[in-house]
């Protein structure tokens, strides 16, 4: 009895002190609940002044965000939109995204498309569903209708791989559609111009991108030797980024790196008169083909685009220097495809589209031009290139 008379008070001190953590843990919790959701409070009011990587108010993203999801009620994919106006009427955030092309830095990354293609579309139907085969391959020509046959005979050397671009000089380009091929041709018409003004101008690298390769020929090409699908393969198992066919040697042959060669599938350097080479790697010995009939990679088309001068268009002296344009050494990228050959037939059709001038024919006339701009082509280069190189030199000296 007497040990339970002295352990009473013990539990009754024990049942107090209970009662009193837990109401001090209740008014703590309490306490820090507040803290919590002020501090949120205060975080949510906070950010909304602050800016996100493209400078634009969280505040600004939280209402465009709301305005966007109000748009997508009334999308309707199979039909359109059942609200024509809704895209129109939502207010813009400020954007600027300095990675995108250059002026398209107010557009939101995910709608910028940089390049394009020249595949014909229909006009009807699902966009997906326009084309049934993508081309691999660019080729064109730069035509008038008096060459007609002979490009319907080469046009049927290459396969659907291939999409056909016809240049035409002499403004006539509905008659084409006698030949069934052309009627699914690119026809692009100026009067009196060269293939090389019509690709500074049509063959924008972005607009080719789609292709791999691009021929860019002349329209007096015999092609009874030749295939595109097998030149094509021949390029890619050689690693050729420039190329030409081989041409058959009796005929319009200004280099030998050109000529055809009938022991071997590609060459990429050749012996030339004494004294034309002071390298055997170096043009015209190699790294080296002619502007009758050039085939380039995408990658060295976007290079090739960008030297070809506006105000320069017989492309003379070009081929001196495509080879800036590919992977060093250049003599192994820049070669002849010996296996599938070509006839020049020399037909000077554009240079009768000249004019008489100080008393030149006006086949000489053209000639006179191009011989000029062969030099200023030369002149310009080798301007640019001591302004690179003093560039690079410690006080501008070179």
């Amino acid at each position: 009895m007497g040990i339970m008379q002295r352990s009473a008070p013990k539990r009754s001190n024990n049942s107090t002190r209970i009662v009193i953590t837990a109401i001090m843990g209740i008014a703590f919790g309490f306490l820090v609940g507040i803290s919590i959701s002020s501090a949120h409070l205060t975080k949510i009011s906070l950010l909304s002044g602050v800016k996100n990587s493209f400078g634009i108010p969280m505040s600004e993203i939280e209402r465009y965000s709301a305005e966007i999801g109000r748009i997508r009620a009334v999308i309707d994919e199979s039909s359109g939109t059942k609200n024509i106006e809704a895209l129109g009427s939502v207010r813009l955030p400020k954007i600027n995204v300095s990675s995108n092309p250059r002026g398209a830095e107010s557009l939101p990354p995910g709608i910028v498309v940089p390049e394009s293609d020249l595949y014909l579309r229909r006009l009807w139907g699902d966009p997906s569903e326009d084309l049934k085969k993508k081309p691999k391959y660019l080729l064109t020509f730069t035509v008038g209708y008096d060459q007609r046959h002979n490009i319907d005979a080469a046009v049927k050397k290459f396969s659907d791989d291939f999409a056909i671009l016809l240049f035409h000089y002499d403004g006539r380009t509905s008659e084409w559609d006698q030949f069934e091929w052309s009627k699914n041709a690119i026809h692009v018409s100026a009067r009196k111009q060269t293939k090389w003004w019509y690709a500074k101008r049509f063959l924008h690298p972005d607009i080719v991108s789609a292709y791999e390769y691009i021929f860019i020929w002349d329209e007096d090409l015999g092609v009874e030797h030749f295939n595109g699908d097998k030149y094509i393969n021949l390029v890619i198992k050689h690693g050729l980024d420039i190329s030409q066919p081989g041409l058959e040697p009796n005929n319009g042959l200004t280099w030998e790196m050109t000529k055809r060669r009938g022991d071997r599938e590609v060459h990429t350097v050749t012996e030339e008169k004494p004294g034309w080479c002071s390298d055997p790697h170096l043009p015209p010995c190699a790294a080296f083909v002619e502007i009758m009939a050039p085939v380039f990679s995408r990658e060295a088309w976007r290079c090739v685009w960008h030297m070809i001068q506006n105000d320069l268009v017989h492309g003379w002296g070009l081929d001196f220097a495509l080879r800036r344009c590919v992977q060093q050494p250049a003599y192994e990228k820049i070669g002849v495809i010996d296996s599938q050959w070509i006839v020049h037939q020399v037909i000077p059709s554009l240079g009768n589209q000249g004019e008489a001038d100080n008393g030149k024919s006006p086949r000489e006339a053209v000639k006179t031009r191009c011989r000029t701009e062969w030099a200023q082509f030369q002149a310009r280069l080798t301007v640019a290139d001591k302004m690179y190189l003093q560039e690079l030199t410690p006080n501008g000296k070179g």
